[in-house]
């Protein structure tokens, strides 16, 4: 399975000709990203993460494309897309197949930005077993362990010990940063250095990715 990272959080997975998606957002290069695509996975309802208007476009120009996310995308994009059926609410703990590709479902919630801002849905996904991608969240598939996991590097609702502690419960074989758009230059340097370290330290590689930069994922 090939993964392409894309700016921030946005992700997409090529198998067997099909192409899935996750989290095309408003920092992302979302028609490059979404080009043949046949799925799009959404963690969640903040705008890095889901850009409504191009996946309204997106959906109109591609028949075949469905979307899977939480209620609350769903109901966002429901009265503009002219088919709903293509628009598939997921929760936590769940499991389906998109195309050649399985997802499980983990999460329910994002991490706390601040008490009072409300909490909002967060869906992790894994992908064959091979990938996971948390969304905006430090929660770990429970009885699973996922060779590649894509790490939020940076956010207002996180400091450098969870990314750390995040990466080390994991127990990964690799990880690679997403959520990194708010970042410079001298910020990754400062980030990287001690989250390779420590992942290091516990048996994970730390491998960055630029954007478009792209990688085999080996099957779990």
């Amino acid at each position: 399975m090939l993964l392409t990272k894309f700016t921030h959080s946005c992700v997409r997975l090529e198998k067997d000709g099909a192409v899935l998606v996750i989290d095309p957002g408003t920092f992302s290069e979302v028609e490059e990203a979404l080009a043949g695509a046949g799925t799009v996975l959404v963690t969640h309802v903040h705008a890095d993460h889901y850009d409504a208007d191009r996946l309204v476009a997106a959906l109109a120009a591609s028949p075949e494309l469905t979307v899977h996310a939480p209620r609350q995308v769903v109901e966002e994009l429901a009265p503009r897309v002219a088919d709903t059926d293509r628009l598939h609410a997921v929760e936590a703990d769940g499991e389906f197949t998109a195309g050649p590709f399985t997802v499980r479902t983990y999460g329910g919630q994002h991490a706390l930005i601040h008490p009072l801002i409300p909490t909002i849905e967060n869906v992790g996904y894994v992908v064959d077993g091979a990938v996971f991608h948390p969304g905006d969240s430090f929660t770990v598939p429970q009885g699973l362990t996922v060779p590649t996991v894509l790490v939020p590097l940076h956010a207002p609702w996180s400091k450098m010990s969870e990314v750390i502690d995040f990466v080390i419960a994991t127990r990964a074989t690799r990880v690679h940063q997403i959520h990194d758009a708010l970042l410079s230059e001298t910020g990754f340097g400062v980030v990287e250095k001690q989250v390779s370290h420590f992942a290091g330290v516990y048996g994970t590689e730390y491998q960055h990715l630029d954007p478009r930069e792209s990688l085999e994922i080996a099957p779990a």
